[in-house]
């Protein structure tokens, strides 16, 4: 290791070692987060089932980068380029619609056999699995409704798919040893205001009921619901709203999925963390950057990741906390995006590690509002750069910004010859 990179981090352990941070510890508890890596950045939420069909249900990428992955074997080789130059063990996350088959098979009959590649692969790299249900780019998705619809036949297929994919994660969890999240989000809306807001929530619920009727140990999977304000093509209704999906997950068990781009424009969802975990036992947070609504921006550090990682470590909620990215920018190298976002989202954890967060709790419950601000503010510069440099050269990957340039090569020699 760079004796340069040493010396500024045995500086930094000492500066704060003197508000009793124990940096190494520190680290070691960095080293055990998760992230899941959402393998729909890698080639424009296109997936392998239906790779004919154009996006729908409020879902749209753009930018026209070359190199986006065409093949499953694509797709997973860019993911092993993006986890070399992040630090730590991850996840990856997997839409239905990207199972790996020469098989002609629609989403109500997939299996675990259609994803034994990845499951293969994911041993092989020690990683975990998540999942998610697909239920847009479907032509029984194009009227906008899935698990609300009406037509109880459509609900049916609907239905039949959320259960054959909860048994595909329960597969996940078994065979990786690694609990699998499985996450259920339905584009169902209305464009105009609708006369009957109540009826397509009653429907959602008893096709809520009907997948999670089927016991799975939660060693395996865990299920997770997630709200939406509004999409394309449903700006005035939406049928799984946040008070609904709420409701569900309390009265249900389930845990709820927080995507910070599915609020308000100047709502954030680090100020909903520890009020969601008073009730539910498990937060999914779907960790994004939307620009005026849920344009799904890669993360950057900006003050909500920020927040949404003093949240976390303050409130000691990480064990019950599963973090996972959704974002899908076409207008850059899509390894690149993984990269970024990723890393910046351990960095945020890590700077909220690096806090004195019993000493600031002792001077709010002493109602010194003085030392709270002016320790809050003075930690912000910090040298936090210098142990994350430090816990990169540990853990074999570049420091800072050398990882961009093995991006740019491999941008030369693989993706654009695709």
């Amino acid at each position: 290791m760079d004796a340069k990179i040493v010396e500024n981090y045995e500086y930094a352990k000492d500066l704060y070692s003197q508000h009793g941070i124990d940096v190494d510890q520190v680290l070691t508890q960095l080293a055990d987060i998760k992230i899941s890596l959402h393998c729909w950045q890698g080639d424009d939420v296109r997936g392998f089932l239906f790779r004919d069909k154009a996006l729908s249900g409020g879902i749209a990428v753009t930018g026209s980068y070359p190199g986006r992955a065409g093949t499953p074997s694509e797709l997973r080789q860019d993911l092993e380029k993006a986890l070399s130059l992040i630090p730590g063990k991850h996840k990856v996350n997997l839409h239905a619609i990207y199972a790996d088959t020469e098989e002609k098979v629609d989403l109500d009959q997939l299996e675990p056999r259609h994803f034994q590649s990845w499951v293969d692969w994911a041993r092989e790299q020690g990683l975990g699995l998540d999942f998610n249900p697909t239920c847009f780019s479907h032509p029984k998705a194009e009227d906008g409704f899935t698990l609300s619809h009406p037509d109880r036949k459509i609900r049916d297929f609907w239905i039949a798919h959320g259960q054959a994919s909860r048994r595909i994660a329960e597969y996940f969890g078994k065979e990786l040893g690694q609990t699998c999240v499985t996450n259920f989000w339905i584009p169902d809306g209305y464009k105009d205001t609708p006369v009957d807001r109540l009826s397509p929530r009653r429907r959602l619920k008893e096709a809520l009921d009907e997948i999670f009727r089927e016991a799975i140990d939660p060693r395996y999977n865990i299920d997770a619901v997630e709200s939406k304000l509004f999409g394309i093509g449903s700006e005035s209704y939406v049928v799984g709203s946040h008070e609904f999906y709420m409701g569900y997950a309390m009265s249900a068990g389930k845990a709820l999925c927080l995507d910070a781009g599915h609020f308000h424009p100047t709502e954030v969802i680090s100020n909903k963390i520890s009020s969601v975990l008073m009730f539910v036992d498990q937060l999914l947070l779907h960790v994004s950057r939307p620009v005026r609504w849920d344009s799904d921006h890669v993360v950057v550090m900006d003050d909500e990741l920020l927040e949404i990682a003093r949240e976390l470590v303050r409130g000691e909620l990480l064990p019950r906390t599963h973090v996972g990215l959704d974002f899908f920018d076409g207008s850059i190298n899509h390894v690149a995006a993984w990269v970024i976002g990723t890393r910046n989202t351990i960095k945020a954890l890590l700077r909220a590690m690096l806090e004195p967060v019993e000493r600031l709790k002792a001077a709010e419950l002493d109602k010194d509002y003085t030392t709270r601000l002016a320790l809050t503010e003075e930690f912000k510069s910090y040298p936090f750069g210098a142990v994350w440099d430090y816990y990169c050269a540990r853990s074999g990957v570049p420091v800072r910004e050398q990882w961009l340039s093995e991006v740019q090569a491999y941008e030369r020699d693989v993706l654009l010859k695709r």
